[in-house]
């Protein structure tokens, strides 16, 4: 069984133009298979959207909670990431 740590990020309690930068910065400290549990008053499917742009292949996205008042979603770091021949520009 793989030793699993999971983070909790209330980015309710952040300004808007802070959270997601913050679950990024969170995100990007992570060794594989850790994770972020996210916790948010709207869902978060712009940031899915984001992180399919942004970190393509290395992360794995759950939805814990659907609303209506709190979403939660897990966000795991892959164990492998594919290889990508081309850097994004």
């Amino acid at each position: 069984m793989t030793d699993q740590i999971t983070t909790v990020v209330d980015v309710r309690l952040f300004p808007r133009p802070l959270r997601h930068p913050i679950v990024f910065s969170l995100f990007d400290q992570l060794t594989p298979e850790r994770g972020l549990e996210l916790v948010s008053d709207h869902d978060p499917r712009p940031l899915r959207y984001l992180f399919d742009v942004k970190r393509p292949g290395s992360f794995c996205w759950n939805y814990l909670e659907n609303g209506p008042a709190t979403w939660r979603v897990s966000i795991r770091k892959a164990l492998h990431v594919p290889h990508r021949e081309a850097a994004l520009g």
